[in-house]
């Protein structure tokens, strides 16, 4: 694959930033304009050509991310679907939470009154969710599967063992800085509920994400709706509770279609390619920048890492990677960088030499 010609801005840039935004191919742009340039067209009849993209993308998500088809719903982002959620569950749940998570999810269940606890993230992390968990008896934990500051990723095992040791728990993820980077089977996570915005490291852009829900979770969620009379008119047939919760109005194709387009792009590269490639690209990474003492140790040695990692800069510094066009975050204290497939070991040894000084 042509990288300079699928993703143009990486010939101005050497971009270490999806983390912060995903970059559009121009594969993708070209399906947008011609999606527009259709609806131009045709106006009304154009809509109704384009509205089995819809279901397609449904069965494009089940399929690619191994989760139930009718358990996927269609989002504009991670927060309206999270928040959606939080809305459908009885206001006696007991939340675990994460200290220093993406604000979307800790404040959206403080907001609410949900009664609520919250553990470290340090290289004891898996041991205070079990001592907290044993101690205050939450009926849901919600966490990133990969913190945006630190890119602390949860250990898929640990996740599994909760569920077997915590049957009852609820398990909610947000998968906003992890879909796309890692080949991902929803049934056997151990999760109720993957959450996810398209627009990071499915390179979708903005106003699509999606849903993924268990068995479990599914059944305890508007509970109060479920023996209420559903709607007769025939552009909402077919729609259960769930489907008129998560999905109201009307779906957009230009954004969900986008999506749609990206998975096909990803599956294109191949997944299993991109997690080899980034793997090995990182674990370069957090060596070389442990070795000069900007990442600590357990999220150097982590048995299943993320692509993201944080670096505590000065601020002058900060200005040499961006004078050298060096693309990336702040965050929390630190400078936060990521790779994806894009990414090459020069982008690394152009940021190396930045920060080792030997280029202005």
């Amino acid at each position: 694959m042509n990288l300079s010609a699928s993703f143009p801005i990486l010939e101005k840039y050497t971009y270490l930033n999806t983390a912060n935004s995903g970059i559009l191919s121009t594969e993708l742009a070209k399906w947008r304009t011609d999606h527009d340039q259709l609806f131009i067209n045709g106006g009304s009849a154009f809509r109704m050509e384009q509205l089995p993209i819809i279901e397609l993308l449904r069965a494009n998500v089940a399929d690619f991310f191994k989760a139930d088809l009718p358990n996927v719903f269609l989002t504009q982002n991670f927060s309206f679907g999270f928040n959606t959620l939080l809305d459908g569950l009885p206001k006696t749940h007991r939340f675990l939470l994460l200290n220093n998570e993406y604000p979307s999810v800790d404040y959206q269940v403080i907001s609410r009154g949900f009664e609520h606890f919250n553990v470290d993230i340090d290289e004891y992390l898996e041991d205070n969710i079990l001592a907290a968990i044993e101690k205050h008896h939450p009926t849901v934990f919600a966490f990133s599967v990969v913190q945006y500051i630190s890119g602390y990723r949860m250990n898929p095992e640990f996740i599994k063992k909760l569920k077997h040791t915590y049957p009852d728990l609820l398990l909610i993820g947000d998968g906003t800085q992890f879909c796309g980077t890692t080949d991902f089977d929803f049934r056997n996570s151990g999760l109720d509920a993957l959450i996810s915005s398209g627009y990071k490291w499915l390179l979708a852009g903005y106003g699509n994400g999606f849903v993924l829900l268990s068995d479990q979770l599914s059944d305890q969620l508007y509970k109060e709706r479920k023996n209420n009379l559903l709607p007769t008119a025939p552009f909402l047939k077919g729609k259960t509770h769930l489907a008129l919760c998560f999905e109201p109005g009307h779906l957009d194709t230009l954004n969900l279609g986008s999506l749609h387009e990206s998975l096909n792009f990803i599956r294109n590269v191949g997944i299993t390619e991109i997690e080899r490639k980034t793997k090995q690209l990182c674990k370069l990474a957090k060596t070389q920048l442990h070795d000069r003492g900007l990442l600590p140790d357990y999220l150097v040695d982590q048995q299943y890492p993320s692509t993201i990692m944080s670096m505590p800069l000065n601020p002058n510094m900060v200005g040499k990677l961006a004078d050298a066009g060096i693309l990336c975050s702040s965050r929390g204290a630190g400078t936060r960088i990521s790779f994806h497939f894009y990414n090459t070991e020069e982008d690394l040894q152009k940021l190396l030499e930045v920060l080792d000084g030997k280029k202005i």
